[in-house]
């Protein structure tokens, strides 16, 4: 894989960074304090191609990968701003939808996510199997009658899904046996849940962390979808859930990165300006050693990220699991030191509204713990990597 960027890659993050320099933090506080959407934004950078960069082109998009979107996510969380339905809408779902989508699919939602006309949320965990997704209980069965789908069970910590136009649900189907019987085995399908369907229900997660983008529990009671609302094949299971997972793992570490970088910039500002003995505090080694190790950890975490991004983008799905899960783990890791450098090396200020850097002590510690917690993580590549035994 390439080490060194490309120049449409060198001139898509600074165009993005202009775009994020023109919002900053500023706007996106504002907006989440006064509980709207950061709508000026998307709609700037879908009119600018960002949000769809990822999609193919015969569908309005950019016709690039993950490696392209996560650019986009990194820039404007450098920039203050970050958009976490980037992670979900194009990331996840476009993903899917133009892997296993049929043409009716393809049609109907990849050239609205891409110009963000439309959005569409992601319904995973649940509250019962956590990051455990062989304990989903939400299921899928068939009306004899009319071949529809009736889908029931619950979903947890699912973001944006009040002004998402569909959400789609992860849920088990049984298995069927080379004779035709239900063997009692569940395997994961992926079905797209229009936001006003009969029978779907969401309620507003009450969360401490402030963003713009609202946790809902949903409810799923007998809801009834057309044959059409499977994306995919019943029977490819895995595949299609992991070309959803691998690239929200690394617009989880784009994510990480950009909210790091943005901590780290902050705080070198004040550690170049800040003066209390004679020369600007950044001039000693207790100040200046730990920003770059923060700076050295999250340009480690990016390389990874690139890897794991162009794995995805190259089709090679468990290669590119390894390198994400690992992207995840060590953007989750450097963003938590940054932040929490940055604002140590404010001190009193550090916490203040001014420099706005302690609300992100709270936002940091998202990273260590969504979409997959370091622990799982963790136990991916002690197993997976190393081939140690499983603990569980």
């Amino acid at each position: 894989m390439p080490v060194i960027e490309s120049e449409e890659h060198k001139a898509l993050r600074a165009a993005v960074a202009a775009l994020g320099a023109k919002y900053g933090r500023d706007y996106l506080t504002n907006a989440v304090s006064s509980g709207r959407h950061p709508r000026e934004l998307w709609a700037e950078a879908a009119a600018l191609g960002y949000l769809g960069v990822n999609l193919p082109e015969e569908y309005g998009g950019g016709g690039g990968g993950i490696a392209e979107l996560s650019i986009v996510l990194e820039e404007l969380g450098a920039a203050g701003c970050p958009l976490l339905m980037l992670v979900v809408s194009p990331a996840i779902c476009g993903t899917v939808i133009a892997r296993f989508g049929t043409g009716e699919q393809k049609r109907e939602w990849l050239p609205a996510l891409a110009d963000g006309t439309r959005t569409m949320a992601f319904g995973i965990t649940e509250p019962d199997a956590g990051s455990n997704s062989h304990r989903i209980t939400t299921t899928a069965r068939r009306d004899p009658g009319t071949g529809d789908w009736l889908l029931t069970g619950r979903k947890v910590f699912v973001s944006g899904v009040d002004t998402a136009d569909a959400t789609l649900v992860v849920g088990r189907t049984e298995t069927v046996s080379a004779g035709g019987g239900r063997t009692g085995n569940l395997k994961p399908c992926l079905f797209i849940v229009p936001r006003d369907t009969e029978g779907f229900q969401r309620h507003a997660i009450d969360m401490e962390l402030n963003a713009s983008e609202r946790q809902f529990e949903l409810v799923l009671d007998d809801v009834r979808l057309p044959a059409g609302a499977l994306v995919g094949e019943e029977d490819a299971g895995l595949l299609q859930l992991f070309a959803g997972l691998n690239p929200e793992r690394i617009m989880g570490a784009a994510f990480a990165i950009g909210m790091g970088r943005y901590a780290l910039a902050r705080a070198v500002e004040y550690a170049r300006e800040r003066t209390v003995w004679k020369v600007p505090i950044g001039a000693h080694q207790a100040i200046a050693h730990p920003l770059a190790q923060a700076h050295i950890e999250l340009e480690t975490a990016r390389l990874m990220m690139q890897k794991a991004a162009h794995l995805c983008d190259a089709g090679d799905d468990i290669g590119a699991g390894e390198a994400a899960n690992m992207a995840k783990y060590a953007a989750g890791e450097a963003c938590v030191k940054a932040v929490d450098q940055a604002v140590h090396t404010l001190g009193g200020n550090g916490l203040t509204r001014e420099y706005g850097l302690a609300s992100l002590i709270t936002a940091a510690r998202v990273s260590r713990i969504a979409p997959v917690s370091r622990e799982m993580i963790l136990n991916y590549v002690s197993h997976q990597t190393l081939g140690l035994p499983k603990s569980y």
